[in-house]
C-alpha cells in the first residue's frame, strides 16, 4: 500500500483511539453534547466445502459534536479469499482499506461549511490508492430528532494511482445524506456522492450507501448492521469494471 495511504489510516486510527480514551476518561460532569460517539462493526462469512472462502470486514467510526463543530472520522477494511478444490491456491476477492475525516462547521441552524480528507486503496479494482480532499458548504433541509437531510457540495482535488497510472485533477463534489430513527431501536441512513473531474465531466466517480441498524439489547449498545455500498467509476483500471457492490451484514458495538 502507498505511505501516504498507510500514514492516512494510521492517523485515522490513532484519532478513533484517542476518542476512546477520551469518552472513558470522562466524568458525570462532562456536558453530554461534548463526547466522542464510537461504533466498531465486525463481519464475517466463513465457507468450507467444495469451495473454501473466508470474508472479514471491519469497520470503525466516531463522531463528536460540540456547539458550532461536528467531527467525524472512520476506517474500514474488507479482505477476502476463495479456493475451489483441485483448483491449485487461493485467490483474493476483496481487499480495500478506507478512511476519511470531516470536520463541519455550522454557520446557523441549518447551515455549515465543511473540509473532508479521504483514502481509499482497493487491490481488487486496481486502484493502488486514490486520495480526496476539499472544502465545502452544506445545507439541512429537514432537522429534527427523528430526520435529517443534508445537501452538500465544493471543488476538491483527487490524488490516485490506477495500476501504475498516476493522476492529479481537480474535481467536484455533490453529495446527500439522509439519516432517519426509525424507532428507540433502530434507524435507517444513505447516502450518495457524485466526484466529476472539473475539466473532464466524463471523468466521474459516484459512491452511494444505505444501511439499517436494529438493537440487539436494551441500552443499544449492541446492533445487527447491514450496509449496501455501491461504487461507479466512469473510467475505471485497466480491464476492470465500473462497477462494486457490497452487502455486508455484521454485528456492531457501540461505547
Amino acid at each position: 500500500m502507498n505511505n501516504a495511504l498507510k500514514t492516512l489510516f494510521l492517523t485515522v486510527f490513532a484519532l478513533l483511539t484517542a476518542s476512546v480514551l477520551s469518552a472513558n476518561a470522562q466524568t458525570a460532569a462532562t456536558p453530554p453534547t461534548n463526547h466522542w460517539q464510537t461504533a466498531a462493526t465486525v463481519g464475517l462469512t466463513i465457507a468450507r466445502g467444495n469451495a473454501d472462502t473466508t470474508l472479514f470486514a471491519l469497520s470503525v467510526a466516531t463522531e463528536r459534536k460540540i456547539t458550532n463543530d461536528d467531527l467525524k472520522l472512520g476506517a474500514d477494511i474488507i479482505y477476502g479469499t476463495s479456493k475451489i478444490q483441485g483448483q491449485g491456491s487461493s485467490q483474493e476477492t476483496a481487499d480495500s482499506d478506507r478512511g476519511f475525516v470531516q470536520d463541519n462547521h455550522s454557520f446557523t441552524y441549518r447551515s455549515y461549511g465543511y473540509l473532508r480528507l479521504e483514502a481509499l486503496h482497493d487491490g481488487i479494482a486496481d486502484i493502488q490508492y486514490r486520495i480526496n480532499i476539499g472544502p465545502g458548504m452544506g445545507y439541512y433541509l429537514i432537522k429534527n430528532k427523528t430526520l435529517d437531510l443534508s445537501i452538500e457540495g465544493g471543488p476538491g482535488f483527487i490524488k490516485e494511482k490506477l495500476d501504475d497510472y498516476n493522476e492529479d485533477y481537480a474535481t467536484l463534489r455533490a453529495a446527500e445524506a439522509l439519516h432517519y430513527q426509525i424507532s428507540a431501536h433502530a434507524k435507517l441512513w444513505e447516502t450518495v456522492e457524485v466526484l466529476p473531474q472539473a475539466n473532464d465531466l466524463d471523468n466521474y466517480i459516484v459512491n452511494a450507501e444505505i444501511g439499517v441498524e436494529a438493537a440487539l439489547n436494551k441500552s443499544n449498545k449492541l446492533a445487527l448492521r447491514s450496509v449496501l455500498d455501491d461504487s461507479f467509476d466512469n473510467e475505471p483500471a485497466a480491464g476492470r469494471l465500473k462497477n462494486d457492490l457490497k452487502l455486508i451484514t455484521g454485528i456492531t458495538y457501540k461505547f
